[in-house]
Parts: structure tokens; C-alpha cells; sequence
């Protein structure tokens, strides 16, 4: 196998990393809430009702933002029925999920659930634009931000909360551009919507943060000229807009599926290219950033089977994904492709939190356990902080049916602020190990820290209620620092993790 290779060069960066970027989302659809943050009867749940065991696993995986309430459930959303005492909450038809949503888990649960996460956990709440709109979300905005001395306001007092929510960051609406959504409007319908939203919330709160809706994806028919119509209307109203990716192996296609990360790169290189071509049609010098705030590996194929027999019950076990090795390799070079657009992509949420395609499962009245995209998540979040640095691989390369020639290394580095740095790396081969060699200008870097690595003989291995530790990262010996050059051999089908001080 021929030589991997990159520089790294201090004096050539992409940008910051915004903490924001390892955010995550709570949505009610299946168990995500009910039995997954959120079990009274549970015996680790604290006086709120929340799962302990849940919360510590939410704080070692470094969630910051965190996107609530929806998702396709927020198209059909009233939030005035999820606030107040909880025997009094209705009982609400979800036509997102064909599910019963009691609300018994709400908008004050869902900010104390963030304050027990930590300081670092971030409201980033959505607003109702399918089924509602202008009134409803300046509503939601005075009951939520304003202090007190109007009826809203003194009516979360009386609910018992007398401080502020303090949200700063609202979606407004959600996939607005998807034939599914309850509410679906075309581009300029929403545009409208959509800035006269911003512009009276902007009235009550100059300093809210507000995403756009961009498109669900860059297959839809209308990606592109979506953006740019809905730009026209909201580009100096607005702050970001979003962008929402999963993926899948498609008929069994594993090499395609491991690179999944070129068509995430792409989008977000579309997506940039078409808010600055508005901004200067406007001429505008503002610069739109971008809200990566819905993506994952999904095996969405599975998803309209099972919520079309669904029959309105409570909380049901929907979209309960179980990860291999070769999700969480997919999975770890999307982190990759996110970091190495951080000087624009300043949001990101990873879809979802817990038992919904996510990180973290849960057995009602029983355990919970770390899937295998659970480790490349928390070790983004804790050692991607600070600066990325500008990656470019010479890489041996392969051939993929839905995405052409790709290269076998997908990497990127990030420098924190004491000087060491992190590179992130995958190897996408899944017969052959990758010899690696990164020369290091300008770094004053002396030793490997730790070079850990995912990866297994069996590719489809993975965590689960009966086995919940089959697969953990491992240490890799062998890797080297001498002479201004890193060296190191990445095992086939894995994402590593080199730490250099």
C-alpha cells in the first residue's frame, strides 16, 4: 500500500473551532425522551424524573448546543400544551411520528435537563412554522426570554420557573422544504414566513441567533435555488441556515457508503457557494454561517415501514439503529468533514441524542450503554478545540459507484491552545492498513501522546444490551515523532485519534 501523506503548517488554518459544533438534538419521536432522558419509575432517576446513568454518559460524550424540540415534530408543535403543571398538559396527535405525545416532559424539563448536563450544554430551540407561525413564536420567545411584568412571562413565573430560559439560538421551522413536513411550503412561502418571523423576533430580542431553513439535503429537486430564494428574503435577518445529511449503505454498496464524507463536503462547499453568491447579489459584505444541525449514518430505508404501522402509541421503539465498526468509521470521518469547514460550518447536531439513531441506548427500567459512534464523538468534542489546521492528503485512492474516485485517508488536525495537536484520521480501506507520513513545520511537537484507534477484525461488530463494551477504542503502538515527521500505520476500517504535545 503506498504512503499516505499532509503537512501541517500552523501558518495555514481553516479557522476556529465554535464549541457549538459538537451539539446535539433532542426530538420527541420514539424514545428519545420517554424512557431515554426522561423515566420517573427508572431507579436512577433523580427528583426530575431524569436518568442519571443517561446524564453522565450525556457529559462524557461533550454535547454542547442542543436542538429541541424537532425535528418533523416541531411542524405540528403547540408549545403553550408542554408548559404548566403536568397533569394539566393535553394529550396531542404527533402526524410526524403517528405517535401520542403526552407532554409530560416539556419546555422547563427540557432546560433543567440542559443545566444538569453543564454550563457548556446551549439551548437551541425551534420554532412551529408548518402548522403555526408569526404569533405563535413570539409568544413561545416572551414566555421563555422576557424577565416578568407581561402574561407571559408571569405565567412561567407561576409555572414555577422565575428566571429566564435565556435562548439565544431559534430554528425557525424545520425542513420546511420536504414534501413530509406537515405545513410544507414552497421557497418563496417560507422566505416570507420566515423573515417576518425574524423580523418581529429580532423586535423583541435584537441579539437572538436565527437559522433559516436550508434543504433537507442535497438530493431534493429544489437544493440551491431553495437556498437562494429563501437568502433573498432573510439574508440580513438572519444568521445561519441550516443543512440537514444522513446516510446509509445502499444496496449493499460499503464502499461508497465509507465515502460518504465527499458528498457532505460537497454540500457544505455548495451550500457556502450559493449564500455568497445572494451576499453579493445583495452586496452584502455579511458572511452567512452554516447549520449543519441535523446529521448521521441512518438506515432511513427501514423508517416508513415502521411508522406507517404505527397506530398512535406512546413512545414506541422507532429508528433504534444499532452501530457497527463500519457506522462509526462513516460516522467519524463525517466529524472530519464538519472540522475541516469550521471557519463556516459554526453549528452543528448530531441526530439524535439517545435511543433515536444515536450514541447512547437505553432499556427502559434497565441499563444504558455507548454505541460505537459513541467514541468518536467524545473525542472529537474533547480534543477538536481550538484551531484547524489546513489539511491536504496525497492519498492512494479507490473507486466508488455513487461518488468516483475517493482517497482512502480522510484527516484533519486541530491545534489547541497550549500548542498540541490532534489529528483525526480514517482509513476507509477494509482490507488494508495505511502507512502515514505527516510532515510538521513550524510545530513545536516532540511526542505522541496517545495514538487510539476503532477499528475490529469483524467490521460489523458492535455494542449492545448484551455485550455493551464488544467494542472500545484501542491503543496503537508503533507510531513515531523524530525529526519533524509523524509516523504511523492506520489499521483497515478505522478511525484514529493521534494526540502530539
Amino acid at each position: 500500500m503506498r504512503t499516505a501523506r499532509f503537512t501541517l503548517d500552523p501558518a495555514f488554518t481553516v479557522g476556529e473551532v465554535n464549541p457549538r459544533l459538537f451539539g446535539s438534538f433532542v426530538e420527541h419521536l420514539g424514545r428519545c425522551v420517554y424512557t431515554g432522558i426522561f423515566e420517573p419509575d427508572h431507579p436512577t432517576a433523580d427528583a426530575e424524573g431524569l436518568r442519571t446513568d443517561v446524564l453522565d454518559l450525556v457529559r462524557e460524550l461533550g454535547v454542547t448546543a442542543v436542538r429541541y424540540p424537532g425535528g418533523n415534530f416541531v411542524s405540528g408543535y403547540k408549545w403553550e400544551d408542554s408548559v404548566g403543571p403536568v397533569e394539566d398538559r393535553p394529550r396531542r396527535l404527533d402526524l410526524a411520528w403517528r405517535s401520542t405525545e403526552t407532554n409530560r416532559f416539556g419546555l422547563s424539563e427540557y432546560i433543567a435537563f440542559l443545566k444538569k448536563i453543564g454550563p457548556q450544554a446551549e439551548p437551541m430551540m425551534a420554532v412551529n412554522l408548518g402548522t403555526r407561525g408569526v404569533a405563535e413564536a413570539l409568544e413561545l420567545q416572551e414566555y421563555a426570554n422576557h424577565p416578568s411584568g407581561t402574561a407571559l412571562s408571569d405565567l412561567r413565573v407561576e409555572h414555577g420557573d422565575k428566571d429566564p430560559f435565556g435562548i439565544r439560538m431559534w430554528c425557525l421551522g424545520n425542513e420546511m422544504d420536504g414534501p413530509w413536513q406537515t405545513g410544507h411550503k414552497t421557497a418563496e412561502e417560507y422566505g416570507r414566513i420566515a423573515a417576518e418571523t425574524a423580523r418581529a423576533m429580532r423586535q423583541i430580542d435584537p441579539g437572538v441567533e436565527l437559522v433559516a431553513c436550508g434543504s433537507s439535503s442535497q438530493a431534493m429537486e429544489t437544493f440551491a435555488q431553495w437556498e437562494a430564494t429563501v437568502l433573498k428574503e432573510t439574508y440580513d435577518l438572519v444568521d445561519y441556515i441550516s443543512l440537514h445529511a444522513y446516510y446509509e449503505p445502499l444496496d449493499g454498496d460499503v464502499d461508497s457508503f465509507l465515502a460518504s464524507a465527499v458528498d457532505m463536503e460537497s454540500f457544505i462547499e455548495n451550500v457556502i457557494a450559493t449564500c455568497d453568491h445572494v451576499g453579493a447579489l445583495l452586496k452584502s459584505r455579511k458572511k452567512i454561517d452554516l447549520s449543519f444541525d441535523e446529521w448521521n449514518v441512518w438506515y432511513l430505508s427501514r423508517t416508513e415501514a415502521q411508522v406507517s404501522a404505527l397506530d398512535w402509541p406512546e413512545a414506541p421503539r422507532l429508528l433504534e439503529d444499532s452501530y457497527s465498526v463500519t457506522d462509526a468509521v462513516v460516522f467519524g470521518s463525517l466529524l472530519i468533514a464538519l472540522l475541516r469547514h469550521a471557519d463556516r460550518v459554526t453549528v452543528a447536531c448530531l441526530a439524535q441524542l439517545v435511543n433515536v439513531i444515536a450514541p447512547i441506548m437505553t432499556e427502559p427500567g434497565g441499563p444504558a450503554w455507548r454505541q460505537t459512534t459513541f467514541f468518536p464523538f467524545a473525542q472529537a468534542s474533547k480534543y477538536g478545540r481550538g484551531e484547524v489546521l489546513d489539511v491536504r492528503v496525497d492519498s492512494p485512492t479507490y473507486e466508488t459507484k455513487r461518488y468516483g474516485e475517493a482517497d482512502l485517508l480522510h484527516a484533519t488536525a486541530v491545534r489547541a491552545g497550549d500548542g498540541t495537536v490532534t489529528v483525526f484520521a480514517v482509513n476507509r480501506s477494509r482490507t488494508e492498513s495505511l502507512p502515514l507520513d505527516v510532515a510538521l513545520n513550524g510545530l513545536d511537537l516532540t511526542e505522541v501522546v496517545e495514538h487510539s484507534a476503532l477499528a475490529d477484525a469483524d467490521p460489523d461488530a458492535r455494542n449492545t444490551l448484551a455485550e455493551p463494551e464488544r467494542v472500545l477504542p484501542h491503543p496503537v503502538d508503533g507510531t513515531t515523532l523524530g525529526d519533524g515527521r509523524l509516523s504511523a500505520v492506520l489499521e483497515p476500517l478505522s478511525w484514529n485519534v493521534i494526540r502530539l504535545a
